[in-house]
């Protein structure tokens, strides 16, 4: 059986690192206030909102068909299709393919898909060489780290982070962390990969069904290089990301930026419907659960389009970075969708949320995040899978809150306790509170006696005369 992430834990010890958490939860808020700034300027923002969250609803509900005609489109460009129904058997494809063209090295776009199937580390076990060509997803493949973000996977390092791995990795100057060098480094190192690549591969945006084409943003042109230099291309789409038509291509686009990093639109767009000429094109359909998921409660999160929005505004996300989740999706997208692949390593997951709410009112898809995460919590309790502790507080408040009378008796146990217990106890070790907060001074009685001896009299009489 997995072992359980502890979020907490691998939160707090980010927490205290105070330089890395101050630039994590300056940079994500910074791009939450952007995505404001910039839908304030379109009054049919909501509006846009909603028709792209029924536009999912249909093209979900309709999945096998358009899937089909998305296969049918591409075939009858000349481009390969496999279907893949778990992770391992996308990743034995992948190599199938690779193994049957005689690929060695191979770049790699930015993909969650081939990230939740652990596709890189088991090529690399088969001895092919993965180099991936997105800045942050190469910082953080050189360092041995999973991604923090969906979007900005290396979004918690610092510049001085950056100039340690590049110099260890790269023998680049360790004492030169300019954003620019930085980048230098990074592009000088890449073109000789890109050159002698045997095979790209590529995620997937949108699949447009009614053409039959992928549908790639990004804003390194990383993208278009892995997709259009070597001579065999692999495209790894998960099925949920099926749109009907062309022309509900450009409501995702106005959205997806904005939502994501609160620019008007990513720098590069690419459409791909056939392999270059010369070129072999394959694209692997990956269900890996998702069809599963179109049966269940918490359907309404395949709907989501990857724009991390819910991390960027998320308050625990944002303090502890997404490497604390220690899955493949963090934050808000993570306590929604991780459960399902494995509950019992996750079940820790759905806890680390305040219920502000706010992931849920920036998506722009509108997938009810805290509703979805209130479920698994449910599940998670329902199918024991929770902490005992969680257990013992949970049903300790649940006799308390039972009745008015329960809860007016703890009140006064509450304050009691607050008055009489020495603070060497209350501040200790023993009290997680005290770490950070000194106790408050006890009040001289609770808000319920208070309020029993200051509520207004009324007259009776004058009652009766206002009826």
């Amino acid at each position: 059986m997995s072992r359980q992430v502890n979020q907490v834990k691998l939160g707090a010890e980010f927490i205290a690192d105070t330089p890395h958490r101050e630039s994590n939860d300056r940079c994500l808020w910074a791009a939450r206030m952007r995505r404001d700034k910039v839908a304030a300027t379109l009054p049919e923002w909501e509006e846009m909102r909603d028709l792209a969250s029924e536009i999912k609803r249909h093209s979900l509900s309709h999945l096998d068909e358009y899937l089909l005609q998305f296969e049918s489109n591409l075939k009858n460009r000349g481009v390969k299709v496999h279907w893949a129904e778990t992770a391992d058997e996308h990743n034995q494809i992948v190599f199938d393919i690779l193994r049957s063209h005689g690929v060695k090295t191979m770049t790699k776009g930015k993909s969650m898909a081939m990230d939740e199937c652990g596709m890189r580390e088991y090529l690399e076990n088969q001895g092919i060489e993965v180099n991936e060509s997105d800045l942050g997803e190469r910082i953080q493949q050189l360092d041995n780290q999973r991604d923090s973000h969906i979007v900005m996977p290396a979004i918690h390092k610092l510049r001085t982070d950056v100039a340690r791995i590049f110099a260890d990795k790269l023998g680049s100057d360790p004492s030169d962390d300019d954003p620019k060098y930085l980048n230098s480094v990074m592009r000088a190192d890449m073109r000789k990969r890109y050159v002698k690549a045997d095979a790209g591969m590529i995620g997937c945006n949108y699949a447009v069904a009614d053409t039959g084409t992928v549908v790639m943003c990004s804003n390194e042109g990383d993208v278009d290089i892995c997709a259009n230099v070597p001579p065999v291309l692999i495209v790894t789409i998960g099925i949920e990301k099926i749109i009907p038509s062309q022309s509900d291509l450009p409501l995702y686009l106005r959205l997806l930026s904005r939502s994501s990093l609160g620019y008007d639109i990513t720098q590069y767009t690419s459409h791909i419907s056939a392999p270059a000429p010369g070129q072999v094109m394959h694209v692997v359909l990956l269900d890996n659960g998702r069809s599963d998921r179109l049966g269940q409660p918490y359907w309404e999160v395949l709907k989501c389009m990857r724009c991390g929005a819910c991390m960027n505004t998320c308050p625990v996300f944002r303090r502890t970075s997404g490497i604390s989740y220690d899955a493949n999706y963090p934050g808000p997208l993570g306590l929604a969708l991780m459960p399902s692949y494995d509950l019992h390593r996750y079940a820790r997951l759905p806890f680390s949320c305040t219920h502000c709410g706010s992931c849920g009112n920036v998506c722009p898809v509108k997938v009810p995040l805290p509703e979805l995460i209130f479920y698994w919590r449910e599940v998670v309790v329902a199918r024991r899978e929770s902490l005992f502790s969680h257990d013992l507080e949970e049903g300790m408040m649940g006799a308390v809150l039972q009745t008015s009378t329960n809860l007016q008796h703890a009140e006064k146990l509450g304050l009691w306790a607050l008055r009489h217990t020495p603070e060497s106890i209350a501040e200790s070790g023993v009290n997680p509170w005290a770490a950070w907060h000194k106790n408050p001074i006890p009040p001289k009685q609770t808000f319920r006696e208070w309020y029993e001896e200051n509520r207004p009299k009324h007259d009776s009489s004058d009652e009766s005369s206002k009826v």
